[in-house]
């Protein structure tokens, strides 16, 4: 979380966000008015927010990692248009560290080349697009960020990306997981291509993929540059 994110936390009248998401700010919300919902909430969540705002509220839309990284920026600024103009309030999306760049300095260096990034929730992708992606960023030779990479309704998904990627990688290609990335409790794996079924995977985990240069050294990935040392 950055200090810009804290600041906006704290110049607002009411807080707005997705119950696990609040819980993780509770002791920096003290005092606030809260507004929280569950998952797949998203629209009702935002249009309170937007109806908030138009109030004359000062509302804070919170979101894990960076809001607008799978985040709810695009949501809010959607339903804005729909508030005429006279009446809309001023929107400002501030910037957080999503989890790929959280995970990758974990890591080490994983994205230090070009990079895809790319979610395996099918929730409002379809699941023949996700694997055509996976597959053209594995083509392209990028390293690939994975959120949302296994729950108990898609179990599979991260076995048949892997599958997919070992088309155009060696089985030993570094792989990275980091678990809560940036939280208490963060965990930080290394492993490679052919080993990651064995590995714990879950929807708390990110997994860094990666491209035909990455390597690992004195315990990090690196993915090089270009530059000669």
């Amino acid at each position: 979380m950055t200090p810009r994110a804290i600041n906006g936390m704290n110049d607002s009248d009411i807080i707005v966000g997705y119950n696990t998401y609040i819980a993780l700010v509770r002791d920096m919300i003290q005092g606030k008015e809260v507004v929280g919902n569950g998952m797949r909430q998203e629209v009702d969540r935002c249009q309170k927010a937007v109806d908030l705002a138009v109030e004359g509220h000062r509302v804070a839309v919170i979101s894990s990692g960076d809001p607008g990284v799978y985040g709810m920026a695009g949501l809010v600024l959607e339903l804005l248009q729909k508030v005429p103009k006279d009446k809309r309030p001023e929107c400002e999306i501030i910037p957080g560290l999503t989890a790929a760049n959280t995970s990758a300095a974990a890591l080490g260096a994983a994205l230090m080349h070009d990079y895809a990034v790319i979610s395996l929730s099918d929730l409002m992708t379809p699941w023949d697009l996700i694997k055509k992606r996976a597959r053209l960023a594995a083509e392209g030779d990028f390293v690939i960020a994975i959120y949302n990479p296994k729950s108990r309704g898609r179990a599979t998904y991260l076995d048949q990306i892997r599958d997919i990627v070992l088309q155009f990688r060696k089985p030993e290609t570094p792989v990275g997981i980091v678990r809560k990335a940036g939280r208490p409790g963060m965990t930080v794996t290394i492993s490679n291509l052919e080993k990651l079924p064995q590995e714990e995977v879950d929807m708390q985990s990110t997994v860094i993929i990666g491209n035909s240069n990455t390597y690992v050294a004195d315990g990090k990935m690196i993915t090089p540059r270009g530059y000669r040392v």
